[in-house]
């Protein structure tokens, strides 16, 4: 991302350290997701569909599961240290945040979708260190929120399922659902007033060149709307990976939005 809005992601030598970033930071949150869900076994296996997930149902083994953790770990760390000790050291702290969040953070109210933000922001900070390129303080901003509205709503759907009979998770004992509609309406309404003071800061239309980056708030505010539709009335508990999987508003919206910038910043 950074390399992106940066408009330098035709520049080979970077988009090269760009691409071991990700590979080795793909490893490092596969092993993170493997740690976690070794924790989570129990809890999944309550869950309509985390039950299917390789260690809930049994199809691997516990010890098997830890030998894949290893290699991932080991094998994204020693990539990672090919772009650089910066981006290295992110990826320790970011197992470090996760292995509190897997062992006792995530049974805090607030402080779990928080970390969830936080560990977004890690990412986008280690492409910044892997290839040269400051993080900007839009950057900063519009993801942590957006983080937490995805936080946000992936816990609405699972204290549905809770109000079901099904208790999944410990945190959603002290989570309701006007409260999460709350939180959830709260980010979204900052999340677009921070992006049309994106769209309008002299900063931004001088870095990219053109005052027109405002069209792209259409797009954005298209799509929250869109997302907030299927989760309030079409009652979707689905994670939001899934809906955007899944929905092809959503994923024509994204496509708008990626390809406006795009020509914005390359043409």
């Amino acid at each position: 991302m950074p390399l992106f809005f940066a408009a330098r992601l035709l520049e080979g030598d970077l988009l090269l350290r760009a691409a071991q970033a990700f590979l080795g930071m793909s490893l490092v949150c596969s092993a993170v997701y493997i740690f976690n869900d070794t924790i989570d076994k129990d809890w999944d296996q309550k869950h309509p569909r985390k039950r299917l997930r390789p260690l809930a149902n049994g199809l691997v083994r516990q010890d098997v599961a830890y030998l894949i953790m290893g290699v991932c770990l080991v094998s994204g760390l020693l990539v990672l240290s090919l772009t650089g000790w910066a981006a290295f050291a992110l990826a320790l702290v970011y197992c470090a945040l996760n292995i509190a969040y897997s062992l006792w953070l995530k049974h805090i109210a607030i402080i779990d979708v928080t970390l969830i933000g936080v560990g977004f922001l890690i990412r986008i900070y280690l492409g910044g260190a892997a290839t040269g390129i400051a993080v900007s303080n839009w950057l900063t901003v519009l993801t942590f929120i957006l983080a937490l509205i995805l936080g946000f709503s992936k816990r609405r759907g699972e204290y549905i399922i809770y109000t079901e009979g099904m208790n999944i998770r410990r945190s959603l004992e002290q989570y309701n659902l006007p409260f999460l509609n709350v939180a959830i309406t709260i980010c979204s309404t900052v999340s677009i007033v921070a992006y049309l003071m994106y769209c309008f800061s002299p900063e931004v239309t001088h870095r990219i060149g053109s005052d027109r980056i405002y069209f792209t708030c259409f797009f954005v505010i298209i799509g929250l709307l869109r997302f907030l539709q299927l989760m309030y009335v079409e009652e979707r508990t689905d994670s939001p990976t899934r809906l955007l999987w899944e929905d092809r508003f959503l994923q024509l919206v994204l496509l708008l939005w990626v390809g406006s910038f795009v020509g914005l910043l390359y043409f």
